[in-house]
């Protein structure tokens, strides 16, 4: 345990830094106490403080990017939504009119733009701050453009769904770094206080030395788009964004990746190498899987397993668990000794009338965005895209090896010259023919 701590100290708590530094202008209650040398958190604010006005551009108007975009406006006063991209008119329109409808704000004609170059227009368009929500494909170029034009950015994630794409959101984090610019990306339990407040717990080694952990992500199938009347194959692969290898990552990087960055964060590490599988089983559309378990390991031989799902019908779990040498947690509000008795448990705010709510006080959707405009209003920038671009990594390191049925370790995705999709872009024909990955080699016959 003393090691533990010892290494803490040294690479955690340093790794934890500029975090808890940008964090401090969201209502320190005491960093480290004294008496006890307790590492506590800041607590974030429910609102951001108020400053000159800050204007957004939203580029990807599908329901997460015009969702951001109202969690963006929630997220204290003085803040604009006054540009918007997409490929089509439609999703468009219809950012436009929950902008209007929902925050009473519009947006010019002329700060609307279409096409695969719109998002240059919005970021030249006078914005402060870019929101990125366009499908995963497409967010390494167009965060990499925002950050040469000096823009503020909130990142939807994963932030690509290849090791080339996640190494190019590593080398454009480190530019945003040398320019003081906030990047915050759509890893919403970061910002979420039970979550936080537990992770505070973990790092003052409440359940001890870190030995394993678990995460889940089963639930049932999203949506998928039927292909209609005018539409040219990419249209539909892009409407369809979320069954597309290109596009999506598979949805171990998609969606799984909340639960994958979740035990990174409290380990304060990545995975060294994986092996896993998955298949297809019930998928109707696209060329993904929709099952993938994986083995990763970590150093001084720490497994987590990670189990991912859409398919209807099946029993479902959206949760982690890490256990240590003291304990076990459910890394969002409980810690538990080893005969299962509760050890401590967050205590979540009360309403109105006294009773105990069963979630915490600002959403997470909105809680980042506040983080975000704190931490420019108060020149105290956060950069999250490194840790992002690491947990992308692990799950594209899981995916890779699930495909292909082999290990493959942290050096070879780290080398890896894969890179998925067209080199144009054009609203034309595709090759529609699904290629299902099949891993090993087929039986011989004797």
């Amino acid at each position: 345990m003393k090691e533990q701590k010892e290494n803490f100290s040294r690479r955690k708590f340093l790794g934890n830094a500029a975090a808890i530094g940008a964090l401090g202008a969201f209502g320190v209650q005491g960093v480290i106490t004294a008496c006890s040398r307790r590492i506590t958190l800041p607590v974030p604010l429910d609102e951001a403080p108020d400053g000159p006005v800050l204007k957004a551009g939203l580029i990807g108007c599908g329901g997460r990017g015009s969702g951001a975009a109202i969690d963006f406006l929630n997220a204290g006063p003085n803040l604009q939504v006054s540009a918007l991209a997409d490929l089509f008119q439609d999703r468009l329109d219809e950012a436009r009119v929950k902008i209007k409808d929902e925050k009473n704000m519009d947006v010019p004609d002329e700060n609307c733009f279409l096409g695969f170059d719109a998002y240059e227009k919005v970021i030249d368009s006078g914005v402060d701050v870019v929101i990125i929500a366009t499908p995963p494909h497409f967010r390494p170029q167009q965060f990499e453009a925002a950050i040469k034009a000096r823009k503020h950015v909130f990142m939807e994630k994963p932030v690509a769904v290849d090791p080339a794409g996640a190494r190019s959101i590593m080398a454009t984090g480190k530019k945003a770094e040398t320019l003081g610019l906030s990047v915050v990306t759509g890893t919403q339990r970061r910002h979420q206080r039970d979550y936080i407040k537990t992770y505070e717990q973990i790092i003052n080694g409440d359940i001890g030395e870190i030995v394993s952990a678990t995460c889940y992500w089963n639930g049932g199938k999203l949506w998928h788009k039927n292909h209609q009347e005018g539409w040219s194959d990419m249209e539909w692969m892009i409407r369809n964004w979320v069954n597309w290898l290109w596009l999506s990552g598979d949805h171990i990087v998609e969606q799984h990746l909340h639960n994958i960055d979740v035990i990174n964060w409290f380990t304060g590490k990545h995975p060294i190498k994986a092996l896993g599988f998955g298949s297809r089983q019930r998928r109707i559309t696209g060329d993904q899987y929709d099952n993938f378990s994986i083995d990763f390991v970590y150093d001084n031989d720490v497994h987590m397993h990670s189990m991912c799902r859409q398919i209807n019908d099946c029993t479902n779990s959206n949760s982690e668990y890490i256990r240590g040498t003291k304990g076990y947690s459910n890394c969002k509000n409980t810690l538990f000794n080893p005969d299962s008795t509760i050890m401590w448990s967050y205590e979540y705010p009360q309403d109105e009338e006294g009773e105990q709510m069963a979630s915490v006080k600002i959403s997470p959707y909105v809680q980042e965005h506040i983080d975000m405009v704190t931490s420019i209003r108060t020149n105290q920038p956060i950069n999250e895209s490194e840790n992002i671009a690491v947990s992308t990594l692990s799950a594209i390191m899981g995916r890779m090896s699930a495909y292909t049925g082999k290990e493959v370790t942290w050096e070879e995705v780290m080398n890896s010259d894969l890179h998925l999709g067209p080199k144009k872009y054009i609203l034309g024909p595709m090759e529609m023919t699904p290629d299902i990955p099949v891993p090993g080699s087929a039986p011989k016959e004797s």
